[in-house]
């Protein structure tokens, strides 16, 4: 009897190390890493990297990557008078107007982070946003009393969202939705996720700085690493590590209006109709590119005091700041120095 356990065990520790040995080469199997390299789209500039076993894999995801990313482009881009975004906002007020669930998606978040940062994020901002656009071109801010008529027709509370019939209706007629706080995140959620459909072992997708990785990076990394920018210079002030984690950066640096030597951000406060000032730059490290991207724009409005608080009240997020009178020191929220990587 004793023999013959002996020899069940041995035979039991056999098929465990040819099972180990099983997972050890699959595990270590080689990698092959492909990159899109940079492409214009939603008005910035974006790129796509995949891991997989194989290019014809790597290449499938990628391109599916792209695809995801043109659907939400062509849907929600307000600059293209033929989007569903420029129609919804063209015929939305008085009148209920029925809309894709992607938009839908996207509307029904964006009530959600306007209520739970107080309006700081608030895609309603439209009329606000056109008149800093203009201010872009023109070299000329605009008056008092432009901005003064364009904060009466912004607040997200004055769109109603119908879920039983996945509709639309504004309530004050010249409103106009921007989604430039939080599309690009989405999209690279949508993006993300039609990767892993194709089968890739890890991927990064990144639309101007709204970025989201997943699973294996190149070799022999062992992290996502991504960098944040000086934005006083083009050097990295540092750089964070991702693991199935998602960050996106908001600042005065990239897009911005200079008047009188006066720097003046695309980032607006919905509340005043006026440039953000104090923070130029905000990273948010979240679970969703989505959630990051709208939290950046939040904290920007909100300031460091507040955009800590609210950034602490948050499970899966975190924050690093940079101050307009100290742009060489980051400000951390009490879990973003774990995500810190040498530099």
């Amino acid at each position: 009897m004793g023999k013959k356990l002996d020899r069940f065990f041995a035979g039991l520790t056999g098929i465990l190390l040819a099972a180990a040995a099983l997972w050890v080469c699959y595990q270590n199997r080689p990698v092959v890493v492909e990159n899109s390299g940079f492409r214009p789209i939603m008005g910035t500039l974006a790129q796509v990297t995949a891991t997989a076993e194989n290019k014809a894999i790597a290449r499938k995801a990628i391109q599916a990557a792209w695809e995801a990313l043109e659907k939400v482009y062509q849907t929600m881009n307000d600059r293209d008078p033929e989007s569903e975004l420029s129609r919804l906002n063209n015929s939305a007020f008085g009148q209920e107007v029925v809309v894709s669930s992607e938009l839908f998606a996207v509307l029904c978040a964006s009530q959600q982070y306007s209520r739970l940062t107080d309006g700081a994020f608030d895609i309603t901002v439209g009329p606000e946003t056109a008149l800093w656009r203009r201010m872009e071109k023109t070299g000329k801010a605009p008056a008092a009393e432009e901005i003064a008529e364009a904060r009466k027709k912004v607040g997200y509370e004055k769109m109603v969202l119908n879920p039983s019939r996945q509709s639309v209706r504004f309530e004050v007629e010249g409103m106009r939705l921007d989604l430039g706080g939080i599309a690009k995140g989405y999209a690279v959620d949508l993006a993300i996720a039609a990767m892993q459909e194709q089968g890739a072992k890890g991927g990064m997708v990144d639309v101007g700085g709204n970025i989201r990785c997943f699973g294996t990076p190149p070799p022999p990394a062992k992290n996502w690493i991504v960098g944040i920018q000086n934005p006083r210079s083009e050097s990295l002030i540092g750089k964070v590590r991702l693991d199935n984690f998602a960050v996106a950066t908001s600042g005065d640096y990239r897009r911005f209006a200079q008047i009188n030597e006066k720097r003046y951000s695309h980032i607006l406060n919905p509340a005043t109709g006026e440039s953000i000032e104090g923070l130029i730059s905000v990273t948010v490290l979240a679970a969703s590119a989505m959630e990051a991207d709208a939290l950046s724009t939040a904290v920007s409005v909100l300031g460091k005091e507040k955009g800590l608080a609210l950034i602490e009240s948050l499970p899966e997020a975190e924050a690093i700041l940079i101050a307009a009178e100290k742009p060489e020191e980051l400000i951390l929220s009490s879990g973003a120095e774990m995500y810190l990587a040498d530099y």
